[in-house]
């Protein structure tokens, strides 16, 4: 067993044994690739949801509001029906979609608060 990073242009080392599997790239550094690829497409798409996270914070009445923990449960459970339907073949994947969503929700709860608190308060209009 060796200490050093895997050579991303050498040939597979090891093989599913699954039938079903198909590989996706001949090299570790495809896999890398396109890793990065998505990852851009990732971050992309978490900075648009920032935003509109950043606007709903105008609709909140207070910290509990903000927290919104029925939303939270709402969006953990579509996220997990996400994941089971675009699941190609990834063991746990429904797991990993809810820690991910958990960590990113409670970072932008963490957030939306922020701007909440700096907010100015126009009263209230719907009394």
């Amino acid at each position: 067993m060796t200490n050093q990073e895997p050579d991303a242009q050498g040939a597979p080392l090891r093989a599913y044994t699954d039938p079903a599997y198909r590989p996706l790239c001949a090299t570790l550094a495809d896999v890398r690739a396109n890793i990065d690829r998505l990852d851009d497409e990732i971050v992309r798409l978490i900075a648009e949801r920032a935003m509109y996270v950043k606007d709903a914070a105008r609709f909140k009445r207070d910290a509990f509001q903000v927290s919104a923990p029925a939303r939270q449960a709402q969006v953990f459970d579509k996220a997990r029906q996400l994941a089971d339907r675009h699941n190609r073949g990834f063991a746990n994947l429904e797991q990993v979609v809810d820690a991910t969503y958990r960590a990113m929700v409670a970072a932008f709860i963490a957030n939306e608060q922020t701007y909440f608190n700096s907010m100015k308060d126009l009263g209230d209009t719907h009394a």
